[in-house]
């Protein structure tokens, strides 16, 4: 087919490879599936594994959405020990294109195509057709982009690195957590805390503040220990969790002006259910002073579609010129 279709999608983190086939402008997804990154030794494995997977026939074009920046023709993850050359990835695949970009700048590209049953609402107004948007999402890292839009109503997405940005503090407690991050880390970024490491480091800082001894837990572990309530660490570390996410989430909004709501992507909350205090993020989100009633009008969802950033890097590739 033509207009690069047949097509290999992709949505690279720091712990799964998602791969996906297309055949055509809109077509349903097809073939999707999920390899650990850990059982291939680069993206150009990872890839040709799931082609072959597949059968014979070969995409026309691929489009990547991956966990970290992207700058230039070599890409380096930056919570995985992949990094490879674009022009040779293309070049080994035989592709007539391939588009490598963001995991979160595929990610806000989807959410114009995502439906009411894709999301979970939490709070706010009504979103302002066409006022930017925002995006934030924990996962192994903590991804953030936004979506702005043109005279013409045509979409297009952020591509930063606001997840390596400065945590801040809502009250005292949260300070004294800090502080322990702080003389482990040094510099306490935004996804020191809103990740699933950032749920481990806030566990063991809870228990550090608290005189207690902490366990060698992993992030499904504080999660489902708070799920149960059977932790009281645990359960206060995913409140604390909820706080600093909504606290986050608040600031893109005023930073980005996103009246048209902000979404939370990534697969910690999701996973962490009924844990997850929405009243808590919701409170941190508004609570900007002045700016409180502002705030409070911006509607804000949790994506609950399983391979959204999927559909996000294609929608991508559609919008970019051919070369």
């Amino acid at each position: 087919m033509s207009q690069g279709f047949p097509r290999l999608l992709g949505d690279i983190g720091g712990t799964n490879a998602r791969w996906a086939w297309q055949t055509a402008p809109g077509a349903p997804l097809q073939d999707i599936s999920v390899l650990p990154c850990n059982v291939s030794a680069s993206l150009q494995e990872s890839a040709a594994s799931y082609l072959s997977g597949r059968g014979a026939e070969q995409p026309h074009a691929a489009a990547i959405g991956i966990a970290t920046a992207v700058t230039g023709d070599e890409v380096s993850m930056t919570n995985n020990a992949w990094s490879f050359s674009i022009a040779a990835f293309k070049l080994a695949l035989g592709l007539e294109r391939c588009l490598v970009i963001n995991d979160f700048t595929a990610l806000a590209m989807s959410l114009p195509a995502l439906g009411n049953g894709d999301l979970r609402a939490v709070g706010g107004g009504s979103a302002v057709p066409k006022a930017p948007i925002a995006l934030i999402g924990p996962g192994t890292g903590l991804g953030v982009s936004g979506l702005l839009a043109n005279a013409k109503g045509e979409w297009s997405a952020l591509s930063g690195e606001g997840g390596h940005a400065t945590i801040a503090p809502a009250d005292d407690a949260e300070s004294r957590l800090l502080a322990c991050l702080r003389q482990r880390f040094g510099h306490v970024s935004a996804e020191r805390v809103l990740s699933g490491a950032g749920l481990i480091n806030l566990y063991q800082a809870v228990c550090e503040v608290a005189g207690l001894s902490w366990l060698p837990l992993e992030a499904a572990d504080v999660t489902d220990r708070a799920l149960a309530q059977s932790d009281p660490s645990c359960v206060q570390a995913v409140q604390v969790f909820s706080s600093f996410l909504g606290n986050v989430a608040g600031n893109l909004a005023l930073t980005l002006g996103a009246l048209g709501g902000v979404y939370v992507g990534g697969g910690i909350v999701p996973r962490l259910g009924t844990a997850f205090d929405a009243q808590l993020f919701r409170q941190r989100f508004e609570e900007k002073g002045r700016f409180q009633g502002y705030l409070r009008a911006i509607p804000t969802w949790i994506i609950t579609a399983s391979t959204p950033a999927l559909i996000g890097a294609s929608r991508a590739l559609d919008q970019t010129p051919q070369p």
